[in-house]
C-alpha cells in the first residue's frame, strides 16, 4: 500500500470480494441498473474501500458514495456509526447518498433519477 492511499486498502480486499459474492436482494437489484456505466455514462464499483470503510457503490467521476439501508441502520448504534462514518467520508470530500433496501424495489426509477441528480456536469 501506498503511503495516503485510502482506496481499496489490501487488508480489506478478502472483506470486499466475500461482500461483493454475497450482495443483498436490493444491492443485486441496483446493481443492475448501476454496471456496465447504464447510468448516465457514469462508471460504478460495488463494495469499494475508502480508508477502512467499505461502501456499497461508487462512482469515482462523482466522488459519489451509494448506500442501502436495511433495517440496522435505523437502530440507535447503527445511525451513530452511519453518522460518524458519512462525517469522515464528506471532509475526505465524498458525497453520500442513502436510500432504504425497500425503495430499490419499490421506486428503483426514483432511485436512478436522485442518484442522477447528484451528479455534476458532464
Amino acid at each position: 500500500m501506498c503511503p495516503g492511499q485510502i482506496h481499496n486498502r489490501d487488508y480489506l480486499k478478502r472483506y470486499r470480494k466475500e461482500l461483493r459474492n454475497n450482495l443483498t436482494s436490493a444491492e443485486a437489484s441496483l446493481w443492475t441498473s448501476l454496471k456496465s456505466s447504464q447510468l448516465k455514462g457514469r462508471k460504478f464499483r460495488r463494495q469499494h474501500s475508502i480508508e477502512n470503510f467499505i461502501v456499497d457503490f461508487y462512482c469515482p467521476s462523482e466522488k459519489l458514495i451509494v448506500e442501502l439501508d436495511g433495517n440496522q441502520h435505523y437502530h440507535s448504534v447503527g445511525a451513530n456509526a452511519d453518522f460518524e462514518r458519512d462525517a469522515r467520508l464528506n471532509e475526505l470530500g465524498f458525497t453520500i447518498i442513502r436510500f432504504e433496501n425497500k425503495m430499490v424495489f419499490e421506486q428503483l426509477e426514483w432511485v436512478l433519477a436522485e442518484i442522477e441528480r447528484s451528479f455534476g456536469e458532464p
